[in-house]
């Protein structure tokens, strides 16, 4: 009798997950694309946090997939009108101030992205999870009440990424991302993002605040939040071209 319950047990377990029918891949596209789609523009506030100051960015934002992408700074006053562009794997910055555009090495894209604990790589989508990494489902955890699948992500040799791992929880439910891990070739983990605030924008169910704490630096974290946002919208290649970046608006 025991046996047949223990058989059953472990027959409905694997039963529950081939049902979903996902592998890790699929998983991690599908969250990706949840929350990017094809393309996308929308308004932004970041504040950054700091055991001595507080500072808030505001900004719009335009992207085509992982392959372009422009942002421009819309507040503080002192900033109006920076921008960062990226078009393939080149990125520029122009400081409306001194009227200056700067080209950006990739060694680059792993800096902060003004002052804040984000990097250029995770504002201009440089990475791609799919194309750099291997992915495994590797165990279940519940996150805010919600059940998620627990995905590492292994660089694949030679991808152009430094993150020795990835840990990517993503809910069940929906399918959306919960929290992200980031580790050094060390195994110590360096930050952590946590999604939050879920509602409908843009015509679909987001995680409308991204909260990255930064594990090396006691104090230190940045609340990205979506104001508006819009996707698989129409966009100019005008929108991505060197001559806008230095237009001034």
């Amino acid at each position: 009798m025991g046996r047949t319950i223990s058989a059953c047990l472990v027959l409905a377990f694997f039963a529950g997950h081939l049902a979903v029918g996902q592998t890790a891949e699929e998983i991690i596209s599908k969250a990706e694309d949840l929350v990017k789609g094809k393309t996308c523009k929308g308004t932004f506030t970041m504040t950054v946090v700091t055991p001595s100051y507080t500072r808030t960015v505001k900004m719009d934002s335009w992207w085509v997939g992982n392959e372009k992408a422009l942002i421009v700074i819309r507040y503080p006053k002192k900033e109006e009108g920076n921008k960062t562009l990226k078009i393939g794997n080149e990125l520029w910055t122009y400081l409306k101030n001194t009227e200056t555009t700067i080209k950006l090495p990739p060694s680059m894209m792993l800096q902060s992205w003004n002052g804040s604990d984000f990097t250029n790589d995770d504002l201009v989508r440089e990475s791609n999870l799919a194309k750099d990494y291997h992915q495994t489902i590797i165990a279940e955890d519940t996150v805010g009440g919600e059940r998620c699948w627990v995905i590492e992500l292994l660089p694949k040799p030679d991808a152009p990424v430094v993150w020795g791992k990835i840990i990517y929880r993503v809910r069940r439910s929906d399918t959306l991302p919960a929290t992200q891990e980031y580790y050094d070739e060390r195994g110590t983990l360096m930050r952590s993002m946590v999604f939050s605030d879920y509602r409908v924008m843009g015509g679909r169910t987001l995680p409308a605040k991204w909260g990255m704490l930064n594990m090396t630096k006691k104090g230190h974290r940045t609340e990205l939040e979506i104001d508006s946002i819009q996707f698989d919208v129409q966009i100019s290649d005008r929108v991505f071209s060197y001559r806008e970046l230095e237009k001034r608006d």
